[in-house]
């Protein structure tokens, strides 16, 4: 067995006990720091396999901002699942023939690195032979997602824009504004709070490198929007979120939700008012290559916009909820 396989394997195992963990666990706590090292898990597995954007993001989204909010949702909530009250034999039967259907529809897949196989002879090359000439980026993943693909990008930016509406209409967030932090603050503590200031800069600078140096290497917009949106959320928690609603208003952060949507469709209506096909960023400079880049440039920055003000939205309406439970289940 070679080394490569064997890390696989042993990142394979630990991620099936991860999630057995999160199975038999009725502590919520426990289940949501275990969830974060799944994610983490996963990361490192798909840095092995090179992966690197994938990782990025898996790391920032799952290991990073979705255990803050899911941290914070658990202060609405109680700290331990309920037994359940109904039979558990439906559920298993859906999700056992659910993966049985998964696993019949791999049969025809080819084998994992397969010289041979469809996406190396015709979609693979077509983006590393003509990236150079017709994106210029060093970064193909960012000049795939952008350009090529930039009708798919701009619909996932959709959909994170559409769950963050739906989120803050749930909660009740455009009707009212939360008038202090109902989760507890960590402002009496006097090394969170020098730590804290310390590192809100360099997580901002961090931020603005990883959104601006995604066509050279790993990182982007979605990527950036996470390391901003963390970089608030740690300073509410540490320091109040009145005082965070100084720094960041609540009404510009949803102002900024929708900016990085329009941002991005604005460009592709450019493109078209200029005679090319909607997101043909090749009119925008003085040449195509001059063109893309300043077209990847700003819808990569309208997707930072969109994810970091969602996450901070969510976050701002999830920590002005009053909890439903007593000081007894904490």
């Amino acid at each position: 067995m070679s080394v490569e396989s064997f890390i696989d394997i042993t990142l394979l195992v630990f991620l099936g006990l991860t999630a057995f963990a999160i199975l038999k666990l009725r502590a919520l706590f426990a289940v949501v720091m275990l969830s974060s090292v799944f994610s983490l898990l996963s990361a490192g597995l798909l840095v092995h396999l090179d992966a690197v954007d994938v990782a990025f993001t898996e790391a920032a989204v799952g290991a990073g901002i979705s255990t803050v909010l899911m941290l914070a949702t658990l202060a609405l909530t109680s700290r331990r699942e309920k037994a359940p009250t109904r039979t558990q034999a439906l559920p298993l039967i859906v999700v056992f023939l659910t993966g049985m259907a998964l696993v019949y529809g791999t049969l025809d897949m080819p084998r994992f690195g397969d010289a041979s196989a469809p996406v190396h002879n015709h979609v693979a090359p077509k983006y590393i032979n003509d990236t150079a000439s017709e994106i210029g980026m060093p970064n193909i993943v960012t000049a795939v997602l952008a350009s090529y693909r930039g009708f798919d990008t701009l619909g996932e930016v959709t959909v994170i824009f559409t769950a963050g509406i739906g989120v803050l209409l749930l909660l009740g967030a455009y009707i009212r504004e939360p008038t202090g932090l109902r989760v507890q603050t960590m402002d009496h503590h006097l090394v969170l709070r020098v730590v804290t200031k310390v590192l809100i800069g360099p997580i901002l600078l961090f931020a603005l490198y990883v959104q601006f140096h995604g066509d050279y290497g790993p990182g982007g917009g979605f990527q950036a929007g996470v390391i901003f949106a963390a970089a608030f959320i740690i300073y509410a928690l540490v320091f109040g979120l009145e005082n965070a609603r100084k720094a960041v208003p609540g009404s510009a952060v949803r102002m900024l939700v929708a900016c990085g949507v329009l941002l991005y469709g604005g460009v592709g209506v450019v493109s078209f008012a200029f005679g090319q096909n909607y997101l043909n960023y090749s009119v925008l400079g003085a040449s195509q290559v001059a063109g893309q880049h300043l077209g990847i440039l700003l819808v990569e920055f309208g997707v930072g916009l969109t994810v970091s003000a969602v996450m901070v939205s969510t976050f701002y309406a999830f920590a002005g909820q009053n909890p439903p439970i007593s000081d007894e289940d904490w």
